[in-house]
């Protein structure tokens, strides 16, 4: 399963920038942002329509 993890403004909460991980890779990510104090948003990534 694949999860887009979405950097979150510090202000107004708003999207920053994303990228689409592997659920191996969610951890990490959770990690480093709980080490620097970065707001993050996880949702599963929506499978490109064929």
């Amino acid at each position: 399963m694949r999860f887009e993890i979405m950097r979150l403004d510090d202000v107004d909460g708003t999207a920053v920038d994303s990228t689409v991980v592997d659920a191996a890779s969610v951890t990490r990510m959770v990690q480093q942002a709980a080490a620097i104090g970065q707001r993050i948003y996880i949702r599963p990534a929506v499978a490109p329509a064929s």
